[in-house]
């Protein structure tokens, strides 16, 4: 899959501000920073830790404890996409934002705050039409921008936040568009929204309306063509 180039410090970004002269803080920093476990990955996946420094909350997602192989190739491979998809994501609401490669083994964004549709659906029992719509607004912005996320289906990636509003995490698996033929940049977009069609079929079928649906039954056959699940078939 073709990749996309992230730009240098103080380069404009194509969908967004320039970036810093400096990163906002080093892995030094982090002596002094307050920590939080979020997810302590699997053998070739990310230890993931909110980290507050001088008062702003980020996620920092580190390889540096994984095996050399994972630590030099894979996991800088996997950095590197989610930094330049962020990047280039730059501005929209209820993405990380400022993203940025700490060293060779780690990333940092702006940490999100929210709920995970999962404890939504726990906690609350459902999930309005128009949460769902304006979720469904947000991730077609991101296509805008030439990105499909591509794990959109499970639930711990798209939130809502502390307003109400929609947010999208985690864009480690994402792919650029930008190189693809009309019908299969429409395909990955579709199995994209698929994640969102699903949770709107669950919880407020009556306004789906019948072309999301008629959607959604053509995403679930084409999906049998699909065969990845999670980062490239890991299981974080």
């Amino acid at each position: 899959l073709a990749s996309f180039s992230a730009p240098l410090p103080g380069q404009r970004l194509r969908d967004g501000p320039p970036m810093p002269m400096s990163p906002p803080f080093t892995r030094a920093d982090l002596a002094r920073a307050e920590h939080h476990l979020l997810r302590d990955g699997r053998f070739a996946n990310a230890r993931v830790e909110r980290v507050r420094l001088d008062g702003v909350d980020w996620i920092f997602k580190d390889f540096s404890s994984r095996a050399w192989w994972v630590r030099h190739g894979f996991g800088r491979f996997l950095l590197g996409r989610e930094v330049r998809a962020l990047q280039r994501l730059e501005g929209l609401p209820g993405i990380p934002s400022q993203a940025f490669r700490v060293d060779g083994c780690a990333l940092a964004a702006r940490f999100v705050p929210g709920r995970t549709l999962g404890r939504v659906e726990t906690e609350d029992g459902g999930m309005s039409a128009e949460f769902l719509r304006s979720l469904e607004a947000l991730l077609q912005q991101v296509h805008a921008r030439g990105l499909v996320h591509l794990d959109t289906r499970g639930g711990n990636n798209l939130l809502m936040l502390p307003d109400g509003a929609p947010g999208i995490i985690d864009f480690q698996a994402a792919v650029s568009t930008r190189w693809m033929p009309g019908f299969l940049r429409r395909w990955f977009e579709g199995m994209d929204l698929g994640g969102i069609y699903k949770k709107w079929l669950q919880f407020q079928p009556a306004a789906m309306g019948p072309q999301r649906r008629v959607h959604f039954e053509q995403i679930n056959r084409w999906r049998r063509l699909w065969v990845f699940r999670g980062y490239f078939g890991l299981r974080k």
